[in-house]
Parts: C-alpha cells; structure tokens; sequence
C-alpha cells in the first residue's frame, strides 16, 4: 500500500512542477508559490507513509491539487484522475496487503 501511495505523491510532484510551469505566465506570484507548496508537501508526504499522518497528509493534499484547477483548469481533470490513482492505491494496497497476510498465515 505504501508504495503504490508513495508513487501517486511522487508523481503528483512532478505535475505539479508542470502546472507551475503553465501557470507562471498567467497568474500571480503567489499562486505559482503555492503550487510548489502543494508539490513539496506531496513529495515530504510520501516519504512519511509509514505511519497515518503520511495518509492523512496525502488524502488532503489531493484535494489541493484538484482544486489548483482554479489556477490551472485543466487540473480539475488532472486532479480528478489523479485522486481516483490515490484512491486505486488505498484499495488495491489493503487487498494486496490482506493477500500477503493469508499467505504468511498459511506458511505457518
């Protein structure tokens, strides 16, 4: 789980370097601040997966990126895909690690 979570942060990261990138020329200074903001606090929080408050981190910065759509449109889709990526990992990573748990059990 911590791993598929850790790529969607990583690679929301370097969207968010391109979506500075589109929005330094139409928007002011602070908005473009806050997407590194935005892009910083995700990379931090990938690394801080081990324990909930990596997740916590995680789940509402995902709500920052979707709504930086108001700075960048286009992220309101982008954003939109990429929260359903970070939701696709909580699921299939609980699942993978329920799986790795039976089959420990059953080697016992």
């Amino acid at each position: 789980m911590r791993i598929l979570g850790a790529s969607v942060l990583s690679m929301e990261f370097l969207l968010m370097g391109f979506a500075m990138l589109s929005a330094k020329d139409n928007s002011s200074g602070w908005e473009v601040a806050l997407g590194g903001v935005i892009g910083l606090i995700a990379l931090l929080s990938a690394g801080m997966l081990k324990k909930r408050t990596g997740w916590i981190i995680g789940s509402v910065i995902q709500l920052g990126i979707f709504f930086y759509g108001f700075v960048v449109p286009t992220m309101f889709f982008i954003g939109g895909l990429f929260v359903a990526l970070w939701v696709a990992a909580i699921i299939v990573g609980r699942k993978g690690e329920a799986a790795k748990a039976r089959n420990l059990a059953n080697r016992s």
